[in-house]
């Protein structure tokens, strides 16, 4: 991303409803997929962690989870040390710069999407930093068609299907994987806006201030489809694919 857009994300990712929702849709995955009566995750990896949001609240949430972070840029790396108080390297998820099965659990939030990023490069990276028996959580952009104005202005390359992220984990070798749509009660909304109000290719990307009454309206949205999920209700689509696998 471009510095401007990592200090909207700066600025909006304490209070947007969409980073809200994202962030509570890794921290749930994280925690059901860990077996019941186990011990935490131990040594977390947010692999692209833009300016520290979900790094602040997996602290907040899970102190006993001992994280890191890494980002490709210097400045948002600063910010996510400052905010979320945790040690952020610098660095590419094409080369991890961390031994060999250091890690617990990697995150990696839309992150694959990223045109400077090669998906089969990362995952090998993902793996190997993995010890046998981690988790691995990634958030990806949904469907090709809805590739708009926002995809363009956060560089986004490519977007997924639950079919495809399949496809691609277990070409890097992971097992155990459970891709599923989220965002999907406010997909409508989203191919209205991103393919008929903003589809011209210089429009301004999502992540800008929202009116209070309409952030709280999208963020109640998604915390009612997250209890439809936990009650067992799957989604047949939605704007992101979220995907657990664990490396063998």
């Amino acid at each position: 991303m471009e510095p401007a857009e990592y200090q909207l994300m700066d600025a909006a990712e304490d209070g947007m409803w969409w980073y809200r929702a994202l962030h509570a849709q890794a921290l749930g995955a994280l925690e059901a997929a860990r077996p019941a009566g186990t011990a935490p995750w131990g040594g977390l990896l947010d692999a692209g962690c833009g300016t520290g949001g979900f790094l602040a609240r997996l602290r907040q949430a899970r102190p006993d989870i001992p994280a890191t972070g890494l980002e490709y840029m210097p400045e948002a790396a600063a910010r996510a040390r400052a905010k979320a108080g945790l040690p952020v390297a610098v660095g590419t998820v094409n080369a991890l710069p961390f031994a060999d099965a250091s890690f617990g659990a990697l995150i990696s939030l839309d992150v694959l999407s990223h045109a400077a990023v090669e998906p089969d490069r990362a995952l090998a990276e993902m793996f190997r930093v993995l010890r046998p028996g981690g988790l691995l959580l990634v958030n990806l952009p949904a469907f090709e068609w809805l590739h708009s104005a926002h995809d363009l202005r956060v560089h986004n390359a490519r977007r997924f299907t639950a079919g495809t992220a399949r496809a691609l984990l277990a070409g890097a070798g992971f097992q155990a994987i459970r891709p599923r749509y989220w965002n999907a009660l406010l997909l409508p909304l989203m191919v209205v806006q991103r393919k008929l109000l903003a589809r011209a290719p210089d429009n301004r990307s999502d992540v800008a201030p929202f009116p209070p009454w309409l952030n709280r309206s999208l963020w109640a949205m998604t915390a009612l489809e997250r209890r439809l999920m936990v009650g067992g209700l799957p989604f047949p689509a939605g704007g992101s694919v979220l995907a657990t696998a664990l490396r063998p």
